[in-house]
């Protein structure tokens, strides 16, 4: 891989001391009593936050009772969720490592990778199917069997109808692998990198071949989570499944 394999550890080391102030994160409380509604766990189980970020769903959990494992590829982000537990005063175990190449030290009684902390983030290097594959098998390996899972990806419905005909020309949009091509920019730090978004069904058949089981795919977007239909324009979509 080039140079490049590190773009967007480098945005987010350089976003991570404003991520909070992102809107999509003001809603954590009841994100999680949602996800425990859902994940059949009890206190002092393990819960694997792949893609954790500043770790604002692993530290609620573990101000719960839950035994979290946060892992993200950005030192910054887990700098900024180990101040968040810090004043929580909770502890929770943090691994820096690239999602793709997590191998678990431990089996979990769950799992969650939401908010794109990793799952649709793509350098300009990435396969756009076996990276999110990748992190899919990661995660079913360090889940025990029948385990909960839950995910949130973008939407690529949303993403089909942004775009349009001179897009795909001009490189910005690829309706192959239903991703889009953008600079990020934070500072001083300036990347190019794409989001892979995905219809329902091809989510499913990828979770399928990691070997879970699907239960239902709903709409996810962040502020705006339930049992209720895909819009058409959200930005997430959202999957409930369990490790074979």
């Amino acid at each position: 891989m080039g140079a490049e394999e590190h773009d967007w550890e480098r945005f987010f080391d350089q976003h991570a001391p404003g991520y909070m102030d992102n809107v999509f994160t003001k809603n954590t409380l009841v994100e999680v009593d949602f996800l425990l509604e859902l994940l059949p766990i009890e206190p002092g189980q393990h819960i694997l936050d792949m893609g954790c970020g500043a770790g604002r769903h692993s530290v609620e959990l573990a101000r719960r009772g839950y035994q979290v494992t946060g892992v993200d590829i950005s030192a910054g982000m887990l700098s900024q969720a180990a101040a968040a537990a810090g004043q929580a005063g909770v502890s929770v175990t943090w691994i820096k490592a690239d999602a793709t190449r997590y191998q678990a030290g431990q089996r979990f009684d769950a799992a969650i990778c939401l908010c794109e902390g990793a799952f649709s983030l793509l350098t300009l290097a990435d396969d756009p199917l076996e990276h999110d594959l990748a992190i899919l098998g990661n995660i079913q390996a360090a889940l025990k069997p029948g385990s909960g899972f839950l995910m949130t990806a973008l939407n690529g419905l949303r993403k089909i109808r942004e775009y349009n005909q001179e897009d795909v020309a001009s490189g910005v949009f690829d309706p192959l692998t239903t991703s889009d091509l953008f600079t990020m920019e934070e500072g001083e730090v300036s990347v190019m990198v794409r989001e892979r978004g995905y219809v329902p069904s091809e989510l499913a058949l990828l979770c399928r071949m990691a070997g879970f089981e699907v239960h239902h795919i709903w709409g996810g977007t962040a502020g705006n989570w339930g049992r209720r239909p895909v819009e058409l324009d959200e930005i997430e979509l959202m999957v409930l499944a369990r490790r074979i």
